[in-house]
């Protein structure tokens, strides 16, 4: 399907609801046939944007507004599994204490968990995971939005029917000023983790051969390498989503310091169970094959000797060196310049290798086997419901400003989704590596669509045309992340 939903609401006058688990405004005919009346919060409106957005997409379209309205029919069927991965990043903001615009609502996953208990005649499993940022804590997140309530309220509904939260991290840094300290290992999925090489289908398969070092996320640079070296490209996946017959993302809008943006695309990070086997930029400058730093010169030299020598010996877990790490980090940022001001770490629009492992795990998630093999037809079946409502502009993902929008995005295709929410943004889907080469991909392909040929899908007039129609002056224009400005936005 070529069409995206883009629902908007005041963004002045819509908010979050406060109290979980998040009821709807009234009780609509198809959750009291169903047996779904927990109650009403008559302020929710971000319920009634989500469930507009259902019908949008032309999901049971002909039963909208009856008692036998059914929107996720045709997508999961009783007894079967379906994933939920919300963005659940981080607790809160990098600086600040606020968290609404850094990870998804609960009241955005609220109804979705309400229309596929009605899809699934009360019988099935929905699963809500994510591997956070791996210094964040889970748990405190999926409390601060409201998951145990949501849960709560299904599990003591049917004995049929379960909410089941994962954890997806497989490990918990501990750290102090930002520098690592101790690993607690955690369980992790569940289910367990599967092991994918993508060998020639990987993104990375055509830089095989040209001594390219990657960073991953991690001191660890040789186990990054040693899963992507020799023709191999092996990532660690959660079991849980690859076995799920729907997966259904509810990322957040936000801008990315190393891709541009981070919707569906990029959010896959979530789903790993060893995030160090994930390539973040590629050591040096692009003269030398590198993306870590947009250009060469004494100081990045430097820099990079130094933090690299640093980084081994952090690995030790030495308490003295961690002690020293922190006294000089404050003026190793006063030789090198703060990452506020100074472009490093693959955080620019140069980067070009974060794409290429964010696509190589959406070809996992849809062609991904259950004992590792990748098949080479019948993909996964896959919805998108972006919460918008309040966004991310600037340092993103967890470092950002917020963008109040109050607009829902939806779609059954994550590169559609993805390109209309860059260009809802305010970005030129041309000069984001990761959306273009999305339409690239001619073996495992994540979309089978031309830019061309998406549909948007409004009850905003200035939007409800073709996406190459949408006018300059009637989308949001966000701040792009200090390595993008200039390099990412639409021009009038």
């Amino acid at each position: 399907m070529n069409e995206v939903v883009a629902i908007s609401y005041s963004k002045e006058a819509i908010v979050y609801p406060s109290k979980s688990p998040y009821n709807p405004p009234k009780v609509y005919p198809e959750l009291a046939f169903n047996g779904l009346n927990f109650g009403v919060d008559e302020d929710n409106k971000v319920y009634e944007l989500v469930r507009l957005s259902l019908y949008l997409a032309g999901l049971d379209k002909e039963n909208y507004g009856t008692k036998f309205w059914n929107p996720f029919k045709e997508l999961v069927k009783e007894g079967e599994i379906v994933f939920i991965k919300p963005n659940m990043i981080a607790e809160k903001h990098k600086f600040r204490d606020d968290w609404e615009y850094v990870v998804t609502h609960g009241s955005v996953i609220r109804p979705i968990v309400d229309y596929l208990y009605i899809a699934m005649n009360g019988k099935g499993r929905i699963i809500i995971g994510d591997g956070p940022q791996t210094d964040s804590n889970f748990w405190k997140i999926a409390k601060l939005i409201g998951l145990f309530e949501i849960q709560e309220a299904y599990n003591n509904l049917s004995k049929n029917f379960e909410v089941e939260i994962i954890n997806l991290q497989d490990e918990y840094w501990i750290t102090e000023d930002d520098v690592y300290e101790d690993t607690i290992k955690l369980v992790g999925d569940p289910r367990g983790r599967i092991f994918f090489n993508l060998a020639n289908d990987s993104c990375f398969s055509e830089l095989d051969g040209l001594g390219r070092k990657y960073y991953g996320a991690f001191y660890d640079i040789d186990e990054t390498n040693r899963a992507h070296s020799n023709g191999n490209h092996i990532y660690a996946i959660a079991r849980s989503p690859i076995i799920a017959d729907l997966f259904i993302n509810v990322p957040k809008l936000k801008t990315h310091k190393k891709c541009g943006i981070t919707v569906n695309l990029k959010s896959l990070v979530g789903i790993n169970a060893n995030k160090n086997l994930l390539p973040h930029y590629t050591i040096g400058t692009p003269e030398n094959g590198g993306d870590q730093f947009p250009k060469s010169n004494v100081k990045n030299k430097l820099e990079n000797k130094i933090v690299l020598e640093a980084k081994k010996l952090l690995l030790t877990k030495n308490k003295l060196f961690q002690l020293l790490a922190r006294k000089l980090k404050g003026l190793a940022y006063f030789i090198f310049g703060d990452t506020k001001e100074v472009i490093r770490s693959g955080n620019w629009y140069g980067n070009d290798t974060v794409w290429r492992m964010a696509l190589d795990l959406n070809k996992i998630l849809f062609y991904g086997n259950f004992d590792g093999t990748i098949r080479d037809n019948n993909p996964k079946k896959f919805f998108s419901v972006v919460d918008g409502i309040i966004g991310m502009e600037g340092e993103g993902p967890y470092a950002g400003d917020p963008v109040r929008c109050g607009v829902i995005i939806a779609g059954f295709d994550p590169v559609a989704v993805d390109a209309v929410c860059a260009k809802l943004m305010g970005f030129d889907y041309r000069k984001v590596k990761l959306i273009y080469k999305s339409f690239e991909q001619k073996r495992l392909p994540i979309t089978l669509l031309k830019y061309e040929d998406i549909l948007c899908v409004s009850n905003n007039s200035s939007w409800n045309k073709r996406l190459i129609e949408i006018q300059y002056d009637d989308v949001f224009h966000f701040n792009a992340p200090l390595g993008w400005v200039g390099h990412i936005e639409l021009e009038p």
